[in-house]
């Protein structure tokens, strides 16, 4: 495989093989980063648990304190005073039964965070099989279905990040831009660590945390030694 020019004198910079304290990996991660554009911090995490067993899963929801970087764009389907709370809370796009329609007739996706309340699930089976596979569909466990709909647009502003597992055991997540330097990325880094580390199942045996890796959009992949 070829890699660009900027990618080769990145590799120059860093030691790949060698593990380096949290603080050092980001440093070097924000260092590496040398694409044009503000690229993203990403965060993987390889577990020693079996995602194949339901009682080993791990998923859960952080609010990040420096946020994301990203515009969210967050459709809440509700009712009433529900509505009129979203809304309030700024959410981009409000409705209910008409925006389950035209998700159906339109496959309308133009949001980033679907939140609803407990009513209107009923009607959202309808439309599960087209935002479950692109893992917009709300549920309890994200906080995504709630009576707190004003809370749930809030937090999703803010840089609420679910984090979960795959089917080969590892956690993907943004923990933020390379313009948010050093700092603020360490202290989304500890929040999201943080909270792995207290979702670890009680089935769970062994090693739990078994690698770290934080890596740029286009950057190489910095080894992480976390202590827990």
């Amino acid at each position: 495989m070829k890699f660009g020019k900027k990618y080769r004198a990145s590799l120059e910079e860093v030691d790949v093989k060698k593990g380096y304290d949290p603080a050092s990996a980001m440093a070097n991660v924000v260092a590496t980063a040398k694409a044009k554009f503000d690229e993203s911090i990403e965060l993987h995490v390889r577990l020693g648990v079996d995602p194949r067993q339901a009682d080993q899963q791990v998923r859960g929801t952080v609010v990040l304190p420096n946020g994301t970087g990203k515009k969210v764009k967050v459709l809440v389907i509700a009712k009433g005073e529900k509505a009129d709370a979203a809304t309030a809370a700024g959410a981009d796009i409000v409705g209910a039964e008409e925006i389950i329609q035209k998700i159906i007739s339109d496959n309308f996706l133009d949001f980033d965070v679907c939140i609803t309340s407990p009513d209107m699930m009923g009607q959202m089976g309808r439309v599960a099989r087209i935002l479950g596979p692109k893992g917009l569909m709300p549920s309890p466990k994200s906080g995504t279905v709630t009576m707190d709909v004003a809370k749930a647009v809030k937090d999703a502003k803010a840089g609420k990040v679910e984090y979960r597992l795959d089917k080969t055991a590892i956690i993907h997540c943004p923990i933020g831009k390379k313009s948010f330097g050093q700092e603020k990325l360490l202290e989304n880094y500890n929040t999201l660590m943080d909270a792995i580390v207290k979702a670890k199942p009680a089935a769970a045996k062994g090693v739990y945390i078994k690698s770290v890796t934080l890596a740029s959009t286009m950057g190489p992949g910095i080894k992480v030694v976390h202590r827990i």
